[in-house]
């Protein structure tokens, strides 16, 4: 049986990778990986360093390779994803449905040994899914997954959504952003920290940043800020500590 998960801490420094080749060697408290990407021994050699891991899943959509694909019934698989062509929405609606294919997934990472999921595309209320799907619908399916998670042992961050923060703060155990500086979003994950949850955040390389401003912010909300490639592999820029 995997050992009971760790617990994710405000100030904590974070790695973001979902493309290979990954580096298990960074120099950070916390190291978010896809988990087809590495083995359970890769983990377990990761704890013992003292490094808590967060498991990638797609929860709004489905992608092209996923090995469950076959599970996912064709009523519930919606439109492709406008920026990234193969993966196509879910209809995160059919709660009962979904529900137990989301445990499966989340059933692997902690036979891997993973701290926490990542739960990827919760904003299908937000895209052209070819569903009717409303924010109401996003918190419901949400809601679900974290009960699921926190049912088998694990962690679960809020994955973006900023909107839907004060919704769910009291939900999740953490939260993971994309580009809050580059979008002026940064404000809206302040209830994580006001709850002493961390808040992990990404800016992107291939958007016009100014990285040290971007910093200042983070400092000013508490934020865990990286620069990152749009693939998510190794190379990383992290703000500088402040004393």
């Amino acid at each position: 049986m995997p050992p009971p998960a760790l617990g994710f801490s405000i100030g904590d420094s974070w790695d973001w990778q979902l493309t290979a080749p990954v580096d298990l060697n960074r120099d950070v408290d916390v190291l978010d990986l896809h988990p087809a990407l590495v083995t359970a021994e890769d983990i377990t050699g990761l704890r013992e360093k003292g490094v808590k891991t967060i498991c990638y899943v797609s929860v709004g959509t489905l992608e092209r390779t996923s090995p469950d694909r076959a599970d996912f019934p064709t009523e519930v698989i919606g439109n492709t994803y406008e920026d990234w062509p193969d993966e196509r929405f879910l209809d995160i609606r059919r709660l009962t449905i979904l529900q137990p294919l989301m445990a499966a997934r989340f059933e692997r990472c902690k036979a891997m040994g993973f701290d926490a999921i990542e739960p990827d595309n919760m904003d299908v209320h937000d895209n052209d899914s070819g569903f009717p799907i409303t924010a109401n619908h996003t918190i419901a399916y949400v809601r679900l997954l974290a009960a699921t998670a926190e049912g088998m042992g694990l962690k679960i961050a809020q994955k973006n959504v900023p909107d839907l923060t004060e919704d769910l703060v009291d939900t999740f155990d953490f939260a993971i952003s994309e580009s809050c500086y580059q979008d002026r979003s940064c404000k809206s994950y302040f209830a994580y920290g006001e709850a002493g949850k961390p808040v992990f955040n990404a800016e992107y390389t291939d958007r016009p940043i100014h990285f040290t401003k971007a910093c200042d912010i983070a400092q000013k909300y508490g934020l865990s800020m990286i620069l990152k490639d749009r693939d998510l592999t190794a190379p990383a820029l992290w703000c500088p500590a402040k004393d």
